[in-house]
């Protein structure tokens, strides 16, 4: 072999040991950053959701497993201060739950948006946030959980990264999360991708339906 193919040959190797490691180091090229990562680790391990204590728009206080071997659960996080993307993700919650028939809501489904700034979003705030977004407080509710310790469990389980700036504002990133009846995740789904949500949903209720 002469010196050009050599270095032909070796630059191949190179090339094809580090698409090797690419694909075994992303689990076949499905992972490449790391919210992506976080959340096939997510959709892989379907952790179970914390029996945290939820306080309501309507001041109704309960624990999440009321919702247990009861109804699937819909689920994102906000804050109602937030200025950026909030408002778009409440609105695109709107957007999916409109797409799911009322039958399923008495007895199978519940939507829940849950604040992470609850010393500020309190039932009042909430109850007039929950009007932007046509939320009934029921069917769809809108929650805080005041233990700081319940919070920051329930947001490490389902891969929510919330970082305080000295603004009074958050960064933090958005999904939709869909909780299966017995309280383990199923879902975690692009939150700009309402028809694909929705769709997702109605699969897994219209295949309950049907058994």
């Amino acid at each position: 072999m002469d010196k050009n193919n050599r270095t032909k040959f070796t630059i191949i190797l190179v090339i094809l040991f580090g698409v090797g490691l690419f694909y075994f180091g992303t689990d076949g090229f499905r992972v490449y950053t790391a919210e992506s990562a976080r959340m096939y680790e997510l959709q892989q391990n379907k952790p179970s959701i914390p029996n945290v204590i939820l306080q309501d728009s309507q001041e109704r206080t309960y624990t999440f497993d009321q919702f247990a071997d009861k109804k699937y659960v819909f689920i994102t996080f906000m804050y109602t201060n937030c200025g950026t993307v909030c408002p778009q993700l409440e609105l695109n919650m709107r957007d999916v739950y409109k797409q799911i028939p009322q039958k399923y809501f008495d007895k199978d489904i519940a939507f829940l948006s849950i604040s992470f700034d609850p010393s500020r979003d309190n039932p009042e705030v909430l109850s007039k946030y929950r009007t932007y977004f046509e939320s009934d407080g029921d069917t769809w509710r809108m929650a805080r959980v005041n233990d700081p310790d319940e919070l920051d469990n329930l947001l490490e389980t389902l891969g929510v990264i919330v970082i305080p700036d000295d603004y009074g504002n958050f960064q933090h990133n958005s999904a939709f999360y869909f909780i299966s009846k017995n309280g383990n995740l199923l879902e975690i789904m692009d939150f700009t991708k309402i028809d694909e949500a929705a769709t997702t949903v109605l699969t897994y209720l219209d295949k309950e339906a049907r058994d």
